[in-house]
């Protein structure tokens, strides 16, 4: 998911009752639910490696515990750093505030524990999107995907939204008619958006088993299905697109869980494979090649031929040597999951490769920039 839902419901998650068992359990649930995405910082040694190592092993179950332990050792040693600040300023002592108006103190296990929950959060929801995650690895390398909730839902942005404006305005309301707020204000909120989050996934999740179903009857195509995928777009829990492989091709389809139906054009949904040309093989041993063959569980290759990537130079070459491009991509994201009517992949994830002679590797590149 994208990171502001990570965020928001870590907030959740620390605010539904968690937070009255030590101090700063909503900062550390909030910030824990996002910080796998640290793997994202493999950015700065180029597009693949990104790729290579983003829900790498800050998204395992092998990795969490570490995560969790980064986050409340940040967050507790500046907890205590302004406790210690605090304590040299006069103040209210504690035994003369009331126990309803007492905060928690840090209790480290509890800490450690809510952190846990919200790193898991995190795999969970990167679980249910298309991209998938890799839970069990380095001992497993296999990608796990519920493809049953679009990257980003504004269902759940909606849901948060609310969670977060409708506990401020009750504090607004309190202020102006003189009340004292609690200490702990939004419990039964966060708890709703949390029931509200699981409710939308198993409804998604039953259409999506729905989605496939419909196209297991013989509806996309006659010819023998070695495998199927259906990729959710946002919003819209009855509306998927379909993929099926054949022995010769792919083809796609739009179905509506709802009315039952699938539509496909055998003209314009058909994708025949390509054929494995050195080029191909070639490209396939690449840097690029190998880690998007691997991401990739829908990836196809394919020569270009003399074709130049966007935003790059062509290799230059003395006479009698050529070039060939070779582009990857991967079908679960070929479709206008946003609007418009183009069926590519988003550049970002979409691989091009220059290959020299039918052997060489003459430069790599993803979302318009080249790996160094």
């Amino acid at each position: 998911m994208e990171p502001l839902t990570h965020f928001l419901t870590g907030a959740c998650i620390g605010r539904a009752g968690l937070n009255r068992k030590t101090a700063c359990a909503t900062v550390v649930a909030t910030l824990a639910a996002e910080a796998a995405d640290l793997d994202t910082l493999w950015g700065f040694k180029g597009p693949v490696q990104e790729l290579e190592h983003h829900r790498g092993i800050t998204h395992t179950f092998l990795g969490v515990p570490f995560v969790a332990a980064l986050v409340v050792v940040i967050i507790g040693l500046c907890f205590r750093t302004l406790e210690r600040r605090r304590a040299r300023k006069p103040t209210v002592p504690i035994e003369e505030i009331a126990p309803a108006r007492r905060k928690p103190p840090l209790r480290w296990l509890w800490l450690y524990a809510i952190g846990l929950i919200a790193a898991l959060s995190h795999i969970l929801l990167d679980w249910a999107t298309s991209y998938g995650v890799r839970p069990f690895f380095p001992f497993n390398p296999r990608w796990y995907a519920g493809s049953f909730v679009f990257i980003v839902e504004p269902v759940l942005g909606g849901i948060f939204l609310l969670v977060l404006v409708v506990p401020w305005l009750l504090g607004l309301a309190d202020r102006e008619i003189g009340a004292r707020p609690p200490v702990f204000r939004g419990r039964g909120w966060a708890i709703t958006a949390l029931v509200g989050m699981v409710a939308l996934g198993c409804w998604r999740w039953a259409e999506h088993a729905q989605a496939l179903n419909l196209i297991a009857g013989g509806q996309v195509t006659t010819a023998p299905i070695i495998r199927s995928a259906a990729e959710p777009y946002p919003i819209n829990p009855w509306r998927w697109h379909v993929i099926v492989e054949t022995p010769g091709f792919y083809q796609t389809a739009e179905v509506n869980t709802r009315t039952g139906s699938v539509d496909s054009d055998p003209n314009t949904d058909v994708l025949y494979k390509p054929a494995d040309s050195p080029a191909v093989e070639a490209a396939k041993q690449t840097l690029l090649g190998r880690v998007f063959l691997d991401w990739g569980r829908w990836a196809v290759a394919r020569d270009l031929g003399q074709q130049p990537i966007a935003g790059s130079e062509t290799p230059r070459l003395p006479a009698g040597r050529t070039w060939t491009t070779v582009e990857f991509t991967d079908l679960r994201f070929a479709y206008a999951f946003v609007g418009g009517e183009s069926s590519r992949p988003p550049s970002g994830l979409t691989g091009w490769v220059y290959i020299i002679d039918n052997r060489e590797d003459g430069g790599e590149f993803m979302g318009g920039h080249e790996q160094k």
